[in-house]
């Protein structure tokens, strides 16, 4: 299974997420795990999984060019065949490392990311100043002149 391969962009989800690969599936599995690494680890299966194919067609060029093997057995219509599927998965690799490092660039930095906000319910300790006296009626008011 491509989660026990390794990847070329393994170091960079550590470096993101700030755990090893294999905890990072853990942490994926729960129920609230950010939608982000699980979709950043269905990516890293992927291209693991197209590395090694890279890697196979690579080791086999390279068995059926050994300098040591019969010149016989060598097939130009296989050859042709591999450097097809080499490039083809070369293409695929290339798109899943883009894909990957583009949704890596675009998460924010472990220290931004949105951490719980703890509330605490903030209650007054302090007394509010006594009402000031309401003013007599008509206070400071003239006279009218008595009759």
């Amino acid at each position: 299974m491509s989660r026990d391969k390794n990847s070329t962009m393994d170091a960079d989800l550590q470096k993101i997420f700030g755990s090893p690969v294999p905890e990072l599936y853990e942490a994926a599995a729960e129920r609230d795990a950010p939608p982000a690494l699980a979709r950043a680890l269905e990516l890293r299966s992927f291209l693991a999984l197209t590395e090694e194919q890279v890697a196979r067609v690579r080791d086999r060029v390279h068995a059926d060019t050994d300098p040591d093997r019969d010149m016989d057995a060598l097939s130009a219509d296989k050859l042709r065949f591999d450097a097809q599927w080499l490039e083809a998965a070369l293409e695929a690799r290339d798109g899943y490392r883009a894909a990957l490092g583009k949704l890596l660039r675009t998460m924010p930095p472990p220290e931004h990311r949105a951490r719980p906000v703890r509330t605490a319910q903030l209650t007054a300790t302090a007394a509010l100043p006594p009402a000031a006296a309401p003013a007599p009626p008509r206070a400071g008011a003239a006279r009218a002149p008595r009759s």
